[in-house]
């Protein structure tokens, strides 16, 4: 019976709830997962009612497509996309529909795309972000690949997609990898927005010794201001939580290590090939793996002690200081993210509308936020905005708020107290308004022990110098 309008492999949370999402959009769902028990549970739980079908079998899920087929792959990243699409390939035909919708490293969807593209399939690699509520009730969707697969799918897509002023957080983000370049350099994004609000939490505790209570109101007053963003919603709500054996905030209570999936890594490693600048989000990818190196840092803080320096203060901040200082951090981060992709747009062929990746982050997904709201408005102003800290609102944002953004960072530095990406963020901004930079040295150095060359600002051409020979004047 060929009667389903998308087949879904994969039922996982994230899975689960995009099924679900469709089928609440009107559409007939076929899902499959490899553990057959898991399918059976899944239905029992959702009722006959659900325009749901299950599957015990890859070539069941198939039979009960019309066509073209569309098959939405949520499977974990890696050798299971390839295993999956070797079972998918003889029971496909021409013009059917393969999408890619986990975290896959955007060259392995390059790879696929054209390996699936030869047998007359269509392919789509695309970015999802929004966690489990955003699968269910609307997520920011990625999609690159074969345009006419995007054409087919577009009205299921932006049926399913989160709505900001009505309209739908989906977008064409080009050929081939473009979609999941897009959702990693998201992730990227996401790494320095935590890190920049923990290192807030942490001045606002261990600095002005706030509780966990005053901590909530603080982020919940942020929220309804220019920071207002989804992960700062969530961090007020955090607080509030307490945990149910000592009745004292949870959060306290975990353990401080951070873990992370890679995404992270990717967009580090990628800002590294291309000579991309992204220092916020290369120190939020450290500080979590310095918070993992725990039993080290416990025995460093035992040798040598956790207490400020006699001689070391520095006045305290006020709330307002320290809203702009991580406001100024979050642009700076965001300003990374945009160049990187920017840049990746060039060197791969992409095309990325900026102002349009900006419009599809506004809801949906973890990083969405009031101010892509100006970052959209920047981008479709000045579509080659060399930087977005050079747009008119994001320039005036930064220089309003530097005095409180070094103050904050004075008073972090005196108390001990790691402000990793927000100092990053800082230096960022401070490099990038600097007329001349300290590299001529650099050059120099370069040049003395391994004869590299440099150039001059006075005269054309490329030079060296025997400096061991050469006399001072």
């Amino acid at each position: 019976m060929e009667s389903c309008d998308i087949g879904v492999i994969g039922l996982a949370v994230m899975g689960q709830n995009l099924a679900l999402n469709f089928e609440r959009n009107g559409y007939w769902v076929a899902v499959y997962n490899r553990t057959a028990e898991r399918t059976r549970q899944f239905l029992a739980e959702q009722g006959q009612e659900k325009r749901l079908v299950g599957c015990e079998t890859v070539t069941e899920l198939v039979a009960s497509l019309r066509r073209p087929r569309r098959v939405l792959m949520m499977v974990k990243a890696g050798n299971p996309v390839d295993q999956v699409i070797a079972e998918l390939l003889p029971l496909l035909e021409p013009g059917d529909i393969l999408i890619d919708g986990g975290n896959s490293f955007f060259k392995d969807t390059e790879r696929r795309s054209q390996e699936v593209e030869t047998k007359g399939l269509l392919y789509l690699g695309m970015g999802i972000s929004g966690g489990e509520e955003g699968a269910l009730k609307g997520p920011s969707l990625m999609p690159s690949g074969h345009r006419q697969a995007y054409l087919t799918l577009e009205g299921m897509l932006q049926a399913i997609a989160a709505k900001v002023d009505g309209e739908p957080c989906v977008t064409y983000l080009g050929r081939g990898g473009g979609g999941h370049y897009v959702k990693m350099v998201h992730n990227g994004i996401e790494y320095a927005d935590m890190q920049l609000i923990a290192e807030t939490y942490d001045l606002l505790q261990r600095g002005l010794g706030l509780k966990a209570e005053q901590i909530s109101q603080t982020f919940a007053a942020w929220n309804q201001g220019v920071l207002n963003s989804y992960l700062i919603e969530i961090t007020a709500q955090i607080f509030t939580v307490l945990d149910a054996q000592s009745a004292e905030p949870l959060v306290e209570k975990i353990l401080d290590v951070a873990e992370q999936k890679g995404t992270g890594k990717w967009t580090s490693e990628e800002a590294l090939d291309l000579g991309v600048p992204i220092p916020t989000l290369q120190a939020a990818v450290e500080a979590r793996a310095l918070s993992a190196q725990r039993s080290l840092r416990l025995e460093a803080a035992r040798q040598l002690g956790e207490a400020t320096p006699p001689g070391f203060s520095s006045p305290f901040p006020s709330l307002t200081d320290l809203e702009q200082a991580l406001y100024a951090a979050k642009i700076c981060s965001y300003a990374q993210g945009m160049a990187l992709l920017a840049q990746a747009s060039q060197t791969y062929g992409y095309r990325f509308d900026l102002s349009e990746v900006a419009r599809i982050w506004r809801g949906g997904c973890i990083i969405r936020a009031r101010l892509l709201e100006h970052i959209r408005r920047a981008y479709r102003e000045i579509p080659d905005l060399p930087n977005l800290i050079l747009a008119p609102f994001f320039r005036q944002a930064l220089v309003n708020a530097q005095p409180a953004w070094r103050e904050t960072l004075r008073f972090g530095v005196s108390r001990g107290i790691p402000l990793p990406a927000m100092s990053a963020a800082l230096a960022y901004f401070d490099s990038l308004r600097s007329e001349r930079l300290p590299a001529n040295l650099l050059q120099a150095q370069r040049d003395y022990f391994g004869a590299h060359t440099y150039r001059r600002i006075d005269q054309e051409g490329v030079f060296h110098t025997e400096w061991q020979a050469a006399k001072s004047h």
